[in-house]
């Protein structure tokens, strides 16, 4: 069986809150976790899937009690992104005024589950994108745990697809048979997309020399990945399957590691 790594995405520092500030634990209490999703998906006998989840929300985090950021916490960098997030969703291209005053409006006019998601999605993608020490942290992280672990499948939900790319691309020497973005921001733009390390030539992005074959997978009502395909934004995409998940659960990695649609393409390293 070929060894699978999971790199998990935005909200996951509770994790490491819970495990008495220990990156260890948390990657093995989502270890754990990840296991029962993925086993919804592929059935049959109960077994571990993954060798180790790769950690790094508190690289990202300033270490305060609080698990989770709030829309009070943000900070210029952190609306920007949620400003950029917003134009994609294509709220609020008439607004103007201070940032500040357009984010404060934009959480108030979300419903109650895109605000909650907004609140986590804006500071993390902030804190990776402009900080550059934290960033490298991150990278390192993910490209450490694939290497310790010889790993020949990454799946990367979310924010973690970023990492995952970023890392790979970082160190050539890193092989993988087959990387799986799940609900990735990667191709959106004026947030993620332009920030991009190694930056996009011609509008276009590339699948990270070490890799074999890349899959994506995206809801196409999630609001984190936009646009859902990213085969218009990046050569090398060998697949992409577009799923309908869940109206309320349309970004979390367990409506995804469940998902049918997963399975034909891990099946192969999981016999």
């Amino acid at each position: 069986m070929a060894v699978i790594v999971g790199v998990h995405g935005i909200g996951k520092y509770d994790y490491y809150l819970r495990a008495g500030r220990s990156a260890t634990g948390a990657a093995e209490a989502m270890r754990r976790k990840w296991d029962r999703y993925l086993h919804a998906c592929l059935g049959g006998e109960t077994r571990p899937y993954f060798a180790e989840i790769a950690y790094f929300s508190h690289h990202l985090n300033d270490g305060g009690e609080d698990a989770t950021a709030t829309p009070a916490a943000m900070d210029v960098q952190a609306e920007a992104v949620l400003a950029g997030w917003a134009g994609n969703l294509g709220l609020g291209e008439h607004v103007t005024g201070a940032l500040r005053t357009f984010t404060g409006w934009l959480l108030d006019k979300l419903d109650e589950r895109s605000a909650a998601f907004a609140a986590l999605f804006a500071p993390e993608v902030a804190s990776y994108l402009t900080d550059q020490g934290r960033r490298e942290k991150c990278r390192r992280a993910v490209a450490e745990t694939i290497r310790r672990n010889g790993a020949k499948v990454v799946i990367a939900h979310s924010l973690g697809s970023v990492v995952a790319y970023e890392a790979l691309w970082a160190d050539p020497d890193l092989r993988v048979d087959l990387l799986v973005t799940l609900g990735s921001p990667l191709g959106m733009r004026d947030v993620v997309f332009e920030r991009l390390l190694p930056a996009p030539v011609n509008g276009r992005g590339e699948r990270p020399p070490g890799v074999g074959r890349w899959v994506n997978i995206a809801d196409k009502d999630d609001i984190a990945a936009i646009p859902p395909a990213l085969a218009g934004s990046f050569t090398g995409v060998d697949a992409e399957e577009l799923v309908n998940l869940d109206w309320i659960d349309f970004h979390t990695a367990q409506k995804y590691l469940g998902c049918p649609a997963l399975g034909p393409h891990l099946r192969p390293f999981v016999p």
